[in-house]
């Protein structure tokens, strides 16, 4: 449940990333950026019962600090251009970038990512994996597509799909998964800009789909995912679905932000770096099908005895409402405009 002070820190936490996203100078959006950090520190360590919060908190608070402290290097250096020292501006847009990208958790700054989301819970990994990079991402569309952020997206999306391969942790999984669709993401910023906000909400809405899933069922690792559902095999088949909507798959509901990338993409005649994407795809696919053959196919030992959950109905029927516009999703808005 949500306390007092948690909900203060989550609307400071708002605050900041509004002042970001509405600021008319760098300097501005860097004070926004550690309105955000501050006010996300004390929901990570207000959490008695993980030992690895505290630890997870650290490294957020030392990488955060970093790219902070490096973007306003760069900012200071931007304002004295021009007055003071002569600097080719397309170094200090080179640090600008690299340290935006360590803030969103891109490659091949992301290294910090993976190991601090196996310290979080899941509802500070929502917010990691959703609101925090809302910030960060909207200032890099301010920016010029140059090498570094091809380069970021390339490796992004090829270290999203590697990493996620014999992964046991389900939190680990979703960073990795996170860095994949980030790649995704940046490279739409070449497009237009509502081709990245389109892409943001709907990965927003999956990955917001799964995690309450695991944590109404108290899931972490992959062999609780085929002991937990034995008294509810649609649950289960609801899970893997979203895993593989989550991937790409068609007809499901993620596989239309990557539609609309992949058609951009293709109209601007980008095919190396269409190609890479859609490989990186097909191997986030492989280890999303492997999972669900295993949890379908193979005849896996059920317990027999009950599991003590603690959630209500009220929570299954959400599972279930999310879970049908994530399978279905597609459907619905090929309706929709094919009527409208």
């Amino acid at each position: 449940m949500l306390n007092s002070s948690k909900i203060l820190f989550i609307m400071i936490m708002a605050t900041g990333t509004m002042i970001t996203v509405t600021s008319n100078s760098w300097l501005s959006a860097w004070m926004g950026l550690e309105i955000n950090l501050l006010s996300f520190i004390p929901l990570m360590s207000d959490n008695t019962n993980n030992n690895s919060s505290p630890e997870a908190s650290l490294k957020y608070f030392l990488t955060q600090a970093l790219a902070s402290t490096v973007l306003l290097f760069s900012v200071v250096l931007m304002m004295l251009k021009n007055i003071i020292i002569e600097l080719n501006h397309s170094y200090i847009s080179l640090m600008l970038l690299s340290s935006l990208l360590m803030k969103s958790g891109a490659a091949p700054f992301h290294f910090w990512f993976p190991n601090m989301m196996e310290g979080m819970t899941w509802i500070n990994s929502i917010i990691l994996l959703t609101w925090q990079k809302i910030a960060p991402l909207m200032l890099i569309s301010y920016m010029n597509f140059n090498f570094l952020l091809k380069m970021s997206v390339v490796l992004s999306v090829i270290v999203g799909a590697l990493g996620g391969i014999n992964q046991t942790s389900l939190r680990k999984l979703m960073a990795f998964s996170s860095i994949n669709h980030l790649g995704w993401m940046l490279m739409s910023f070449d497009t237009s800009e509502m081709a990245w906000m389109i892409y943001f909400l709907f990965y927003s809405f999956l990955s917001i789909t799964i995690i309450f899933m695991f944590n109404i069922f108290k899931m972490f690792h992959f062999n609780q995912m085929f002991s937990k559902f034995f008294n509810s095999k649609i649950m289960k088949f609801l899970l893997f679905m979203n895993f593989l909507s989550l991937g790409g798959l068609p007809p499901f509901l993620g596989f239309l932000p990557k539609w609309l990338v992949i058609q951009q993409l293709s109209m601007n005649s980008n095919f190396f770096m269409l190609f890479i994407m859609i490989l990186s795809s097909l191997i986030t696919l492989f280890f999303y099908l492997r999972i669900c053959y295993s949890a379908f196919m193979l005849n896996y030992y059920e317990n027999n005895w009950m599991l003590n959950l603690n959630f209500n109905f009220y929570s299954l029927y959400t599972c279930y409402f999310l879970s049908f516009f994530s399978i279905f999703g597609l459907f619905i808005i090929s309706i929709l405009y094919f009527i409208f």
